[in-house]
């Protein structure tokens, strides 16, 4: 057993309850060991953030309320100022603290109706998950227990079919679901649970092995520790759908090497070979194929856009919808003709989608061939688009029929290169056939950390770091584009 101090161990919270609910070692290492945790990503601070900003746009649904502070406050004192305003008559509580059984939970709004209490929990998905009526009937359980004469319990998240038109709607962005039945009935499992906890963390560090429960309902930040064991060249780098990666594992294939290659798919069957015996496919019949369907003049476009924002910035704008703020698009007029290249980015708090798409029209010769990778995204937002610019929807029609998808001969695996891991992601495909296009050390070097990017532009005031940001923003968007010039130049070299 440990020697780790356990006078303490018997403290709960809401968070830890929902943590050892998922997985029993993940509490454990919490508890003894926060050490072997992951760090943190730019994308996690991210979401954390969105979940705040959510809770606290939450409090108009009840305003006036009172907040009790958390920030560089003792747990006793949250307590304390919770009971007072109890005890004043406060109607709204944002952020109450209770306490009972050792187990400290927040509630997110605690509102007095007809004289007695509703715990109201935020969350910014869209709908009711199992996860939120185990977060729900804890809290039950703790204000019950500390003796609060709760009435009702009732779970607020995102309402993803309003849209906006002016201000900001409070009561329609947001949907109420009442759990009180359901949460009433969880108090034995809930009483069960807590008990079980206890006991676990009385002993030694439990012995689970990984399973499912590593990502779900939350992805665990002690994967990089329960996970060491496992080899580069495992089954759960295996792409795509094919036989249980879970099911192999207990059976005790772990490595690539391992697995029968009769119970895989023709996708997965080819990344296995290319991984162990370093080999790659060319189709050179459909490479042609692929490139007689294209035609000059030819442009390479991409797209980057918002991503996770739950409370619409703009009119006629939907909770979670994607906002194109910035594309790149490169220009060949003929073959060897002189490469062009086009760049458009939204200045932060305005509506760029007019604008975007008007001096993209521009940029585009109605007869060109519009090479993007992933059709189905750019397609997507040129359609959202026409919704908003109704008086060009000929024009975009028009793009959207010239339109032409280069990750085709990747996704059929028509080129593949050992180098890109079973991916067609453009993020594998470019570095596998241009080694010298690689973005790994760029500053942004993805599409979720230019939706943040363009975010924090919203907030930055400093000039210097405003200039910075945007240019590393044109820059990441470019290499998309420029990537796909490069790719395009390969796929002809092949034939």
């Amino acid at each position: 057993m440990s020697s780790v101090n356990r006078k303490s161990d018997a403290y709960l919270s809401k968070s830890l309850f929902i943590r050892g609910l998922q997985c029993h070692k993940s509490l454990y290492l919490h508890k003894y060991h926060p050490d072997l945790k992951d760090e943190i990503s730019e994308q996690q601070e991210a979401s954390f953030q969105i979940g705040t900003d959510v809770g606290i746009y939450a409090q108009n649904l009840f305003p006036n309320g009172v907040e009790i502070p958390f920030d560089d406050v003792t747990l006793a004192d949250q307590l304390s100022r919770t009971t007072k305003e109890i005890e004043d008559g406060t109607a709204f509580i944002y952020e109450a603290a209770f306490s009972f059984d050792n187990i400290f939970v927040k509630v997110d709004i605690l509102r007095k109706h007809e004289g007695k209490w509703e715990i109201y929990e935020v969350k910014n998905s869209t709908s009711v998950k199992d996860v939120h009526h185990n977060d729900v009937a804890i809290q039950y359980y703790v204000l019950k227990g500390a003796g609060l004469s709760v009435s009702k319990a009732f779970l607020v998240h995102i309402n993803n079919q309003y849209v906006r038109n002016g201000d900001i709607e409070i009561e329609k962005l947001f949907t109420i679901q009442d759990l009180t039945e359901d949460v009433i009935e969880h108090q034995e499992f809930v009483e069960d649970e807590i008990k079980k906890m206890r006991e676990m963390l009385k002993d030694a560090t439990p012995d689970i092995n990984i399973g499912g429960h590593c990502s779900d309902p939350y992805e665990c930040d002690f994967g990089g520790h329960c996970w060491q064991h496992m080899p580069e060249n495992s089954i759960f780098s295996l792409r795509g759908s094919g036989p249980n990666k879970f099911d192999l594992y207990r059976q005790g294939i772990i490595r690539l090497e391992d697995v029968p290659k009769d119970i895989l798919p023709q996708n997965q069957r080819i990344q296995v070979e290319g991984t162990l015996d370093k080999k790659s496919i060319t189709d050179k019949t459909a490479v042609r194929e692929f490139l007689d369907t294209l035609w000059y003049p030819i442009c390479f476009l991409d797209f980057e856009t918002t991503f996770m924002v739950p409370i619409p910035l703009f009119d006629g704008v939907r909770p979670y919808q994607k906002i194109p703020f910035q594309y790149s698009l490169h220009y060949l007029e003929r073959n060897s003709a002189e490469l062009l290249h086009y760049e458009y980015l939204a200045q932060a708090k305005l509506d760029p989608r007019r604008e975007f798409l008007e001096k993209l029209l521009n940029q585009l010769p109605e007869d060109a061939c519009v090479l993007v990778y992933n059709k189905t995204f750019e397609t997507g937002i040129l359609n959202e688009l026409i919704q908003v610019v109704t008086e060009h929807e000929a024009k975009v029609a028009n793009i959207i029929n010239n339109v032409r998808d280069l990750m085709i001969p990747f996704r059929n695996k028509d080129v593949y290169r050992w180098e890109m891991e079973g991916s067609y992601s453009l993020k594998y495909v470019l570095p596998a056939l241009v080694s010298e296009l690689k973005y790994e050390e760029m500053e942004i070097s993805n599409g979720g950390m230019a939706a943040n990017a363009w975010m924090r532009l919203w907030e930055v005031e400093d000039f210097a770091e405003i200039e910075k940001m945007r240019n590393a923003l044109l820059v990441y968007c470019k290499l998309d584009t420029l990537g796909m010039v490069r790719i395009l130049e390969k796929l002809v070299d092949i034939c």
